[in-house]
């Protein structure tokens, strides 16, 4: 039991810094935006993610060699819809953030939650409680406030409205790579960036929007690498034990730490509604971390593979051999009764 309430914990510490690193991504990218265009910026942001990571695993190579599972063929679905949905993902919100103020796609960045929760209930079957419809339901509010031109208009900017068919697509993106968190997380996030990075360039080159500035090329690399690489590096390990939902509403302080970057960056001015979204998404955020299931479920036999230990409430099984800490293998879950406080983690996707 304490083992799986420090997994939990973990998994919110690493929501957090994933959070935190993405949040620098915006106000840096206007900036870069400045030089490069959308397409190419978009594509070298997950490039300088895949490249980096890939970086990183040839430095870390003898590090948990075997505490993760590996990808197979199984995955290839789920590796397709994550690379298309990374495509065109960055390149509505580098269209917006062209169309309006960084601050305000920092925040309507938010939006991402809600798309992520209705899709991972409707299509993945991901039980949400009655805190987390009132965190959703408090989000989108806010969402709404942010893609309003002023207060008093009723009219969606262009610029907000191609962040929330960012936000969408990333909504999917979520769901799909939730599918792939219990593999390799660096694995995923190398495929991830290099597949959408390519495909994104492929796109640039078609629009003949390719700019040669070397510097800020390697700058918007450098972004890649920090507020996608590792910050999606951790959000894959977040996943694991939080679920896609969870995961994506405590990511929610990605946008705070986005207005902040803006505010010291460009010297905008603080309006009313910013103000008024700030305190509702707060309130979301709040009942997101308040929500505490707990009760009585089956889990039904299962074969799988994936990383694991042997001091937590799911895997009794038994070796020939000495094992310590994480490792990864194929094994069997036998049917089993039991109740504790859980998340809609690998191992629990029951239905209510």
């Amino acid at each position: 039991m304490k083992n799986n309430k420090y997994k939990v914990n973990n998994a919110i510490i690493y929501a957090i810094l994933a959070a935190a690193l993405y949040g620098i991504s915006t106000p840096f990218s206007k900036i870069i935006l400045n030089v490069l265009s959308p397409s190419f910026l978009s594509a070298l942001l997950y490039l300088g993610a895949g490249i980096g990571m890939l970086l990183t695993k040839i430095l870390t190579i003898n590090l948990k060699s075997q505490s993760e599972a590996n990808l197979d063929k199984k995955d290839l679905p789920y590796i397709f819809a994550m690379i298309v949905l990374d495509v065109i993902a960055p390149i509505f919100l580098m269209v917006g953030l062209e169309r309006t103020s960084p601050s305000t796609v920092s925040l309507l960045n938010n939006f991402e939650i809600v798309a992520t929760s209705v899709i991972a209930l409707i299509l993945f079957g991901e039980q949400l409680g009655g805190k987390m419809w009132l965190a959703i339901g408090l989000i989108t509010l806010s969402s709404i406030i942010l893609s309003l031109d002023t207060i008093e208009g009723i009219d969606f900017s262009v610029g907000a409205i191609f962040v929330l068919l960012a936000t969408i697509s990333w909504g999917f993106e979520n769901n799909v790579t939730r599918k792939l968190s219990i593999k390799n997380p660096i694995d995923v996030v190398i495929i991830k960036g290099l597949g959408s990075g390519f495909g994104a360039l492929m796109i640039a080159m078609y629009l003949q929007s390719i700019e040669m500035n070397f510097i800020y090329i390697i700058l918007a690399l450098i972004l890649g690498y920090l507020a996608y690489g590792l910050s999606i590096y951790m959000y894959i390990r977040a996943q694991r034990d939080l679920g896609a939902a969870r995961t994506s509403a405590y990511y929610s302080i990605a946008p705070f730490v986005g207005v902040l970057t803006s505010w010291s960056l460009f010297d905008e001015a603080i309006e009313l509604r910013f103000i008024v979204s700030l305190v509702i998404m707060i309130l979301g955020v709040y009942f997101t971390i308040e929500e505490n299931h707990i009760h009585e479920h089956s889990h039904e036999s299962i074969v799988h593979e994936h990383s694991h230990r042997h001091d937590d409430l799911h895997h009794n099984h038994y070796h020939d051999y000495d094992v310590r800490g994480y490792h990864s293998h194929e094994h069997t879950h036998e049917k089993l009764i039991h109740t504790h406080a859980h998340t809609p983690d690998i191992h629990h996707k029951h239905s209510h």
